[in-house]
């Protein structure tokens, strides 16, 4: 006898079905805004980027190379992959900058958690 296993689920079966239907996710934002519910995304995003002054504006250098910018959509999801809502990003397309002409310092200022916890750990030690 090999012993007692897990039977193989090979199909799922779902009884609720969604109570409206779920926009496709867009590939431009020419797409994006022929959709309410994506135009609105684009909309509280671009809000939360003037509420938090995310940016200044400035002259440009004559000799600055400008980065555009990219939307991106998803679908987020509740935990058990239920429909959330509708996500859109604004992000600056960087594949355009080039090293020590357009930027020098890339780096982002996030420690790991093991070094969070090392460092905890010498605080409570010497204390």
């Amino acid at each position: 006898m090999k012993g007692i296993v897990k039977p193989h689920k090979i199909f799922t079966l779902s009884v609720s079905q969604p109570t409206h239907t779920i926009s496709p996710t867009p590939k431009n934002p020419k797409l994006a805004i022929s959709y309410p519910n994506w135009k609105s995304a684009m909309q509280s995003e671009f809000d939360a980027l003037i509420r938090n002054k995310a940016w200044d504006l400035v002259p440009r250098p004559c000799d600055a190379n400008l980065i555009q910018c990219l939307w991106i959509f998803k679908h987020k999801k509740n935990s058990d992959g239920s429909f959330e809502r509708y996500k859109a990003r604004l992000v600056g397309d960087g594949r355009s900058q080039v090293a020590d002409v357009d930027c020098d310092e890339t780096f982002s200022p996030v420690m790991k958690p093991a070094t969070i916890r090392t460092l905890l750990a010498i605080a409570l030690s010497k204390s």
